[in-house]
C-alpha cells in the first residue's frame, strides 16, 4: 500500500532500518581497513591522484630546477646522475566524485526465509556504509538524479532524505547521465532488466571513460530456485503472474537461463573494464563494502571482473 508522497511502507521502514544499520557496519571501519590491507595489499584509503603537480605523498615525476626556487626543492640523488638540477614533484591527491545508485524498484522488497533483510534492506545499508567510508576518506558522494555530490560528514542523513522526498517512479537503473572521466560509479540492482536496457545504461555510464561497478544483489531463493509443487509467481513491477504446476521441474531451465544472462552482462562490463559482482542476502554486507573499497582501487589495466559467490551466512 502506497504512503504519502508515492512511497510504500516497505522503502520506509527500509531506508530507517538501513540508517541505522549501516552507521553500525560503518562504524567498524578500522577493522575492515585493516582486514582488506591483509588480503589485498593494493588497498589504499583515500587515495585518487588525477596526475597533476601538487602536495600529496606519490611521485609524479622529475623537472627541471627553476631558478628562484628554494634550494630544498632540489632532488640531490636524481640530480647527481647529470649536470643539472632537478625537483622531484608529487601527484596531486583530491577527491573525486563517486555516484552511487541503490535500485528501490518494487522487486527489491522480496525477501525469502533464507535471508537476513530484504535486498532493498542490504542494498541501501551497503550504499549508506560506502558512503560513509569514502566520505570519511575524503571523497565526494552522489545519486545519479537525487543528490548532488557531497563531501559531508552526514552524508547518510543526506541521502536517507534525498530518498524519503523522492516520488518519482522507482527506477530499477540509473537515470540517463555520463559521469565525469575521473568518477566512479556503483550501481547496486538485481538486474533482472533486459539486457538490452542494461547495456543502454551502461554506455551512458562510461561514456565519458569513467569506471564502475555492477553489483547484483539478489536472495538466497533466487540463487537456488527451492521452490516445488504449485506455485504462483507474481512480478512485482506489472508483468503479471506465472502458475507452475510442478515448480521443481523448472529449476534446471531457471538456474541455466539465470547463469546466461550474468555471462551477458559480465561480457558488457568486461568491454568496459568495469567490475560486475554478485551478492546474495544471506551474506555478511561487510564482505560486500570490502570488495567495493577495495575495487576501487584496483589498476585500470587488466580484467576488473569478479564475483563474490553466494554462500553460507557468514
Amino acid at each position: 500500500m502506497a504512503t504519502e508522497n508515492g512511497h510504500t511502507a516497505k522503502e520506509v521502514i527500509a531506508i530507517r532500518r538501513a540508517d541505522g544499520e549501516s552507521r553500525t557496519l560503518a562504524a567498524s571501519l578500522p577493522r575492515l581497513v585493516l582486514e582488506a590491507r591483509r588480503i589485498a595489499a593494493n588497498v589504499i584509503h583515500g587515495l585518487h591522484g588525477r596526475r597533476r603537480a601538487g602536495s600529496g605523498e606519490n611521485f609524479w615525476q622529475y623537472r627541471r630546477f627553476v631558478s628562484g626556487e628554494p634550494s630544498q626543492n632540489v632532488d640531490w640523488r636524481r640530480s647527481a646522475r647529470d649536470d643539472l638540477l632537478y625537483v622531484r614533484e608529487l601527484e596531486w591527491e583530491a577527491s573525486h566524485t563517486v555516484w552511487i545508485w541503490p535500485d528501490r524498484s518494487p522487486s527489491m522488497a522480496f525477501a525469502s526465509k533464507q535471508a537476513r533483510e530484504s535486498k532493498l534492506e542490504r542494498t541501501l545499508i551497503v550504499a549508506f556504509a560506502l558512503a560513509e567510508l569514502l566520505v570519511s576518506g575524503g571523497e565526494r558522494v552522489g545519486i545519479p538524479g537525487l543528490m548532488a555530490p557531497t563531501a559531508s560528514r552526514s552524508v547518510i542523513d543526506k541521502m536517507a532524505q534525498a530518498m524519503l522526498h523522492d516520488d518519482a517512479d522507482r527506477l530499477s537503473l540509473p537515470p540517463s547521465f555520463v559521469p565525469a572521466a575521473l568518477a566512479e560509479t556503483i550501481v547496486l540492482s538485481d538486474f533482472w532488466s533486459p539486457l538490452s536496457e542494461i547495456r543502454t545504461t551502461l554506455a551512458g555510464l562510461s561514456g565519458s571513460g569513467a569506471h564502475g561497478t555492477l553489483v547484483q544483489v539478489v536472495d538466497p531463493a533466487e540463487e537456488s530456485f527451492p521452490y516445488s509443487g504449485r506455485v504462483e509467481f507474481v512480478e512485482p513491477e506489472g508483468f503479471g503472474v506465472i502458475t507452475a504446476g510442478r515448480a521443481e521441474s523448472w529449476a534446471q531451465d531457471y538456474t541455466a537461463r539465470l547463469a546466461l544472462h550474468r555471462d551477458q552482462i559480465r561480457a558488457e562490463t568486461n568491454k568496459l573494464d568495469w567490475l560486475f559482482t554478485t551478492h546474495a542476502t544471506d551474506r555478511s554486507a561487510a564482505e560486500l563494502l570490502l570488495f567495493l573499497h577495495a575495487g576501487m582501487q584496483v589498476s585500470k589495466s587488466g580484467a576488473r571482473t569478479t564475483t563474490i559467490k553466494a554462500g553460507p551466512a557468514a
